[in-house]
């Protein structure tokens, strides 16, 4: 499985790289702060597949709280036929605290 650094994220937002950001954690966590990502719970990631299959051949990029969580929906992902899937190292934590410290992280 590959991965992509918040660095890396920040400089592929900035430059409008195509790529889909897809952000499974809770509602309640994504509603406190986001990056604009889409947002689909990890819970419910196998049975609403059907709304991003669309980015398919498109570079996908799965953030979570910490980065554990998106490591398990990048499996999902790679396992459902998407074929460039990264995950990102340290999830909306290591955004904040590396990147953007104006948002809250819960």
């Amino acid at each position: 499985m590959k991965t992509i650094s918040v660095h890396e994220l920040k400089k592929r937002k900035e430059a409008g790289d195509t790529f889909f950001l897809l952000d499974v954690r809770e509602y309640h966590e994504y509603l406190v702060s986001n990056i604009d990502g889409h947002h689909i719970p990890y819970n419910d990631l196998e049975s609403r597949l059907g709304e991003i299959d669309e980015y398919k051949d498109k570079d996908v990029v799965v953030m979570c709280r910490s980065g554990n969580t998106s490591k398990d929906a990048a499996k999902i992902l790679i396992n459902s036929g998407f074929e460039t899937v990264f995950s990102l190292e340290g999830g909306m934590k290591k955004w904040v605290k590396e990147i953007d410290p104006s948002l809250p992280v819960i």
